[in-house]
């Protein structure tokens, strides 16, 4: 889960708080009490993508027939074997160290901050329990007969037959309601003697509407996401105006049982609660009849000026709502979309085989695909690593040797750079390079001065041309290719490769054949291989590696792409030595 998604996933969040409040604001006088309520139960399907993986989204492959893929649930007839190198100089891949301040180092800070915040929010949330607890343990049930039968016309009436335990308890100044599993209506201690048999039912009534509507599962989940998102005051205010909206619906659910003349009573049963300042006041588990002065307000206001819902406001308020519903699922698809920053390419082929080569990959996160060319068919291992982009690293210089010799930089016939005098950790890049001894060497500077003496226009032009990847350049030239912003996926590598191969971009004929000269790493009987390892340094850990190429033999040609990560020691000489281990074990080098 990438820093991009997460913040995208915040601006949509805080876009679709700020909806739903113009939502509320203009259409006010349109919107039942309900609905005005229900709109906040979007936020909460706005809040979710945030932590859910942006692959959960892509809904590409849901519609991939089945019946022309097959998995290889074994690796019996490719048995790990060790590779046999014929020339071992081509494996290794010299490279520099990048420093980097890291995707994985920058949001794990971030993440501490996070998860620091939650545990302080969650010892206020357990504390809040706590309380609920001791006013279980401290209430007392309520035995007065007439009391009960009056509790229980009310469940009546409002249709609710499981079992609610009636309690009092001096830890609560004012009624409230809780508990899931097993629910309790408790109220302030000797509550009957200043409390009068109506005042009783409207009390009755507001608290079961709460368990009728599932107010209290409601208030956890709300919980939940204020712990997830403690750092985000749109999200508190947006939730405290659920509140709000949620009793002010709840008092038109009970003015819908009671007659007009008692409207000002069951207003005036809420004020007599507006002082009574409860023990658990910053209870958030439970549904209390009190709040601030400010909302109380609110209700009476509310309560004053309530009208019988016509079956007009009824159809406006669905119709509103059902606009919100698909603004708000727009907004968060968009923004799943916009997450995805091209991090991963949509690959889709009947044909492909997904194969089960564990046993190559022990000690790496990693794919590898390998295409057919006569069949036309690709066999991948590690669906998921298959279409993940990551930095090319040294595989790129494929490309920029095509591009170099595309714009005249160098020629066939003269591919010479001077060195640039610095003394690099490697001989081999100490002196003047041409384009085959910089490939076998894997000369960092030779590749830099081209990609310098290239156009970025000319270079952003080439890969957009070619699909490469994210394309994505902003890294600098010289370096966008180096652990930085470009980005490709195995099964990308193993198309561009093809592509190259057979020239499907129409470049000069003698300048793609100078490419494959120049990538020829080594021949076997009747195959040839060819290819570039890749290896991405970064803080002195080798943390990405690949090997990308191709083999010619009487069969045909046989595109490959092998991508290795870890901590350490993912390097593009590891990467070679799983290949050629799969390439031996297949039969094909």
């Amino acid at each position: 889960m990438s820093v991009n998604h997460v913040v995208i996933s915040l601006i949509v969040s805080s876009c679709t708080i700020a909806l739903i409040f113009l939502i509320r604001k203009v259409f006010r006088s349109h919107l039942s009490a309900k609905w005005k309520y229900h709109l906040w139960f979007l936020l909460l399907v706005a809040l979710t993508p945030a932590f859910i993986p942006n692959s959960f989204f892509d809904f590409g492959n849901l519609f991939v027939s089945d019946m022309n893929q097959r998995m290889v649930a074994g690796s019996s007839t490719l048995a790990a074997q060790a590779p046999v190198f014929e020339n071992a100089n081509w494996v290794q891949d010299l490279t520099l160290s990048v420093s980097r301040y890291t995707p994985d180092s920058f949001p794990a800070i971030l993440v501490s901050i996070w998860v620091v915040g939650m545990i302080v929010c969650a010892s206020i949330t357990l504390s809040a329990w706590l309380k609920i607890q001791q006013i279980k343990r401290t209430a007392s049930v309520i035995t007065n007969q007439e009391i009960i039968d009056l509790f229980e016309q009310c469940k009546k009436d409002v249709k609710i037959t499981r079992h609610i335990v009636l309690a009092q308890s001096n830890q609560v100044k004012s009624p409230m309601t809780f508990g899931v599993f097993k629910t309790y209506v408790v109220l302030p201690s000797h509550f009957d003697e200043w409390l009068s048999i109506n005042e009783m039912k409207y009390i009755f009534l507001h608290e079961l509407m709460h368990q009728k509507n599932h107010d209290i599962v409601m208030n956890y989940v709300t919980v939940v996401y204020q712990l997830l998102y403690w750092f985000h005051p749109l999200v508190w205010l947006a939730f405290r105006e659920m509140r709000v909206d949620r009793e002010i619906a709840c008092d038109v659910a009970v003015l819908n049982f009671l007659d007009k003349r008692n409207y000002l009573e069951y207003g005036h049963t809420i004020i007599k609660f507006l002082d009574k300042e409860s023990r658990a006041g910053n209870v958030v588990l439970a549904n209390q009849l009190n709040g601030s002065k400010k909302a109380v307000k609110k209700r009476i206001e509310n309560i004053a000026s309530h009208k019988a819902e016509s079956k007009l406001l009824q159809l406006k308020s669905t119709v509103i709502f059902s606009v919100v519903v698909v603004l708000v699922v727009s907004q968060v698809l968009v923004g799943s979309a916009l997450a995805d920053d091209r991090s991963r390419y949509h690959f889709q082929d009947d044909r492909t085989i997904y194969e089960d080569l564990d046993n190559y990959f022990r000690g790496f996160e990693g794919s590898f695909v390998l295409y057919d060319l006569k069949a036309d068919q690709y066999r991948i291992y590690n669906e998921a690593g298959s279409t993940q982009r990551v930095s090319p690293n040294s595989t790129y210089k494929i490309f920029l040797s095509l591009f170099g010799l595309e714009t005249g930089v160098i020629s066939s016939e003269d591919s010479l750079l001077k060195w640039d005098g610095i003394h690099y950790p490697y001989e081999q890049w100490n002196r003047d390079q041409d384009l085959f001894t910089a490939m076998r060497n894997s000369t960092n500077w030779y590749f830099k001065e081209m990609d310098k003496s290239i156009s970025p226009d000319m270079i952003q032009a080439f890969l957009e041309q070619l699909n490469y990847g994210n394309s994505n350049t902003a890294g600098g030239i010289g370096e966008y290719w180096i652990e930085s912003s470009l980005k490709i996926s195995p099964v990308e590598q193993v198309q561009l490769l093809k592509a190259f191969y057979t020239n499907q971009f129409g470049f000069q004929e003698n300048n793609i054949q100078t490419v494959k000269d120049s990538i020829r790493l080594s021949k076997k009987a009747d195959s040839i291989l060819s290819g570039k390892t890749g290896t991405g340094t970064v803080n002195q850990k080798d943390v990405n590696g690949w090997f990308v190429g191709y083999v010619e033999n009487k069969e045909g040609t046989y595109f490959f792409a092998t991508n290795i990560q870890s901590e350490a020691d993912a390097n593009g000489p590891a990467a070679a030595e799983i290949t050629l281990s799969i390439l031996k074990a297949k039969g094909l080098y």
